[in-house]
């Protein structure tokens, strides 16, 4: 029963662990909005899920030189990290256009909420069928 319960959730297991994840990535290109240099980063999260649900790493595989090195990836999240398109240049080379960040961030945010919300309704009625009411 639980395996049959992980298999239908597990789509939405993935989507809000890369939800969460993008969600940081936004946080931090908006907390760097002044840092000279800074490139704004984003995920694509449509290929990010699908290489999530047919079970494909997305990291980089890092390569050892030695038996005792320790096996790793390139990235430290579960998704590779994109540079986003510069829009309008910067005198300081930063790349973040508040605009563009706060408008993602937005949408990433309802759209997680949309997906806890989905998630929650589909438990309280496997809940519902259980207790038989």
């Amino acid at each position: 029963m639980a395996s049959k319960l992980d298999n239908h959730l597990a789509f939405h297991h993935q989507a809000l662990s890369l939800r969460a994840h993008r969600q940081q990535v936004l946080a931090g290109n908006i907390a760097n909005a002044d840092t000279p240099n800074f490139k704004a980063r984003d995920i694509d999260f449509s290929a990010a899920l699908k290489n999530a649900m047919a079970g494909r790493d997305s990291g980089i595989e890092l390569s050892l030189t030695s038996a005792r090195h320790i096996p790793g990836s390139g990235e430290g999240g579960p998704a590779p990290l994109l540079y986003r398109q510069n829009i309008q240049p910067s005198a300081d080379g930063n790349t973040v256009d508040m605009d563009v960040e706060r408008s993602q961030f937005a949408e990433n945010a309802i759209f997680y909420e949309a997906s806890v919300s989905f998630v929650n309704s589909r438990l309280k009625g496997l809940m519902t069928a259980i207790q038989g009411q």
